[in-house]
Parts: C-alpha cells; structure tokens; sequence
C-alpha cells in the first residue's frame, strides 16, 4: 500500500479543465474524482456545514464518511449557499471560468437552480453539464427520487440474485460506481468533441439506464425467449459449475467456462466420464445441470483448505479465487502489492485511510490521487478569489452567510 500523501507527477491529461461539482452521494462525485484523477481541477460546490453525504458511514472525529472521502479525493471545497441571489451570483462567475459541471439532481430541480443546460450555456457556449438522475429525462418517474438499490431491483437484476424467492441485492453500489465511470466517459467524450467543434454539449446518465445496462443479456434472453429465469442463489444459470463453495477454512468462489476448462475440471475431480455427457455438452445445458456440478465441487472443496484449493484449481488453470472480508481484502497480498490502494492521512481520521486508486491506468499519464478530500469550505477564500472577489467582498459575504469559512489547509 502506498504511504506516501503527495506523488511525485501530476497527471496532465485534464491540466487546465476546471470541473464544477455539484454531485451529491456517489455517482456525481465519483464522476468528477476521476476527472480530477487526470488532472482536471474540481471545485466541490458545498453546501453550508457540508452536504449529508458527506456524513455517511463516518469514520473521523467531525463525522465525514468512508465513501465521502473516497469519492472526494483531489478536490477543492467552497461551501456556498446556492438558494440565495448573491450564492447564484457566484456561481454565475463561477460558471464563467468553468469547462465542466457535474450534478446529480433531478431534471426539475436542475432548472430550479438554474443548473440546466439552456441556463448555463448562455453564460458560457462551451460548457459541457454532466447530469445523473436515478431515472433519466423522459418518462412518467424522471421527477422522482431515486438512488442505487432502486436501479438494482428495477432492472430486473436483483430477481435473479439470493435465494429462491429471496430478492437479494448488492450491499455495495455497483450502480452508483458504474454509473460515475460512464459519466466519466461521456465527459471526456465531450470535451475531446469540444476541441474540433469549439461547442458544449450535455452528457446525460441514470442509475436506471446503467442497471439495465448492467443486466443487458438477461433482458434481451427474456426477450427473445421468455425464459422466465428465477433466482439460482450464488449458483450461475448459464454456466457450471459457476458457485461459490465452502472450504475448511473459508469459501472460495469457482468459475468453469467452456469446453476446455470443464474437461480440465472433470479431471481435477476425477470424474473425467462427465465430459462426454450430453446433459453438460455446453455452458448453457451445464447451467441448466448446474445443481449436481455444484454438489460434486462442494464435495472436493470441504476437505481443503482455502489454499490447496486455489492452489490446486491454479495448477489445473480453472478460475478461482477467495471471498475475502473487507479486512481480509486490504490484507491480501496481491492487493498490496499491486498499487490498488494509496494510504492518505485526513484530519481526525483515527489512522490512515486506504483509498482504492482509479481503475484504469495509462503508462506515461497516469491518474493519480494527489490530496486528500477537502474539509467543508476549505478552500472558499482561495476559489473565490481566483474568480476576482476581493477580500472585502468574501468578508461581507461571509457576514451574511452567503458563503462558510474556510481555512485553505494543505492537502
């Protein structure tokens, strides 16, 4: 694990792209952390005291949130009231200097805030609004609230998980990270278009829209056959034995595709006459045969430990691998000693904390997490006058409280 706070090269991908970050939770956020990332300077626009996501799953003194400072990392801070005329006012100016908005607000509320897309292309033509809502524009639920379970269980997705009869969804937010990687994707899609056509445009996402993405081969099976598929618990329908088994001291998760794999397993078994069984000719008759695969894996593994029996599966080039603990899964050794996490100090963060690095690398400009997560308001004085507020003017708005305080600390 990285210890060090500050790396030694900037990622320059973004160098000059500054990014206004409305989002909230996850989706919006994690979209404008990858973009910071590569470079991108991201102003966090936050509200007086802080948003409430930023509050959520806490793990410092003041209270801030495991997925805050994750998803916040390589940010500034200015902590503004933006439902008052003089906040709105500075968001106006600081639209004016923008390349990129970020928000995850419904499509009503966006124009109630005047953070819509007709709204801030006439203060600047260029400018590229990068919006998620939980539904999409259109349709009878775009103007209600949503967040990542209910694009899980919406999208057909969460059926077909758990038990039989047991909708069972993910506890971690696939859709919400999903959705931010696509976002990010459309933003920088955006900003390349931008360089030949000199115009803004709006990148749309949902939580919806990215479920059912996610869910895709399911529902166009369904359509074209009318399976009707119900839940298989952690058992894969389409492939065997595709499960998740219990060794002697742990489980392990085991994934057999193919032809040749499968006869790789039925001699790793020592049940070779099972690959010339026409009930488990291919992955599709396996899955569906999928319950008598998973017994005779479940037999082989109860005897094992969780190392023989990766150790044994790797020999045999069958994919497999630990269900880990979170603390298991910050102490396994190719985690570590892959760069996969970046340890950064925070303040009243009781020790370092683990922040997982972006996803996707590039060798000569890579993404880099450089700072920590900003306190609220941290940098209000410093952004503020970047746009051409004098000191007297930050002061009188801040008597007012129109803006928080800030104390511009190191990151």
């Amino acid at each position: 694990m990285s210890q060090s706070n500050c790396t030694k090269t900037m990622s320059t991908v973004l160098k000059g792209i500054r990014v206004l970050d409305f989002g909230r939770y996850i989706a919006g956020p994690f979209c404008a952390a990858l973009l910071a990332d590569f470079g991108a300077d991201v102003i966090r626009i936050d509200r007086l005291g802080g948003g409430e996501d930023r509050f959520i799953m806490p793990v410092t003194d003041a209270g801030e949130g495991a997925l805050f400072l994750q998803v916040n990392r390589n940010k500034r801070s200015i902590a503004l009231d933006i439902d008052c005329p003089q906040g709105r006012a500075i968001v106006r100016r600081l639209v004016q200097t923008a390349d990129v908005v970020v928000v995850n607000m419904p499509p009503q509320t966006l124009v109630g805030l005047g953070l819509d897309y007709a709204t801030l292309s006439a203060i600047r033509p260029d400018i590229i609004l990068t919006t998620v809502s939980a539904y999409g524009g259109d349709g009878a639920d775009s103007r209600r609230l949503g967040f990542d379970g209910v694009g899980q269980v919406m999208s057909g997705a969460v059926h077909l998980c758990g038990p039989p009869q047991v909708p069972t969804k993910a506890n971690v937010p696939v859709v919400d990270f999903s959705t931010a990687l696509s976002c990010a994707l459309g933003t920088m899609a955006a900003l390349y278009e931008r360089r030949a056509s000199g115009r803004g445009q709006l990148v749309e996402a949902s939580l919806l829209h990215t479920a059912l993405n996610l869910a895709s081969g399911y529902l166009l099976e369904e359509a074209a056959l009318g399976k009707r598929r119900e839940s298989t618990g952690n058992r894969s329908p389409i492939c065997g034995p595709s499960d998740i088994f219990r060794v002697t001291d742990g489980w392990i998760i085991v994934q057999v595709l193919g032809q040749a794999q499968f006869k790789r397993w039925t001699q790793l078994v020592g049940k070779p006459e099972l690959f010339g069984e026409a009930r488990f000719k291919d992955d599709q008759a396996r899955g569906d045969n999928g319950e008598e695969l998973s017994a005779l894996m479940a037999q082989w593994c109860a005897s094992r430990s969780r190392q023989e029996a990766l150790q044994a599966l790797e020999q045999a080039r069958i994919p497999a691998g630990p269900v880990n603990s979170p603390r298991q899964a910050l102490a396994d050794p190719h985690i570590q000693a892959s760069g996969f996490l970046h340890s950064m100090d925070y303040p009243g963060l009781p020790r370092p904390a683990p922040l997982v690095t972006p996803p996707a690398r590039l060798s000569r400009n890579p993404p880099e997490i450089r700072h920590r997560a900003p306190t609220t308001g941290e940098h209000t004085d410093e952004v503020l006058a970047e746009i051409g507020c004098s000191a007297d003017e930050i002061a009188a708005l801040r008597r007012v409280g129109v803006v928080g305080s800030g104390s511009s600390a190191a990151g």
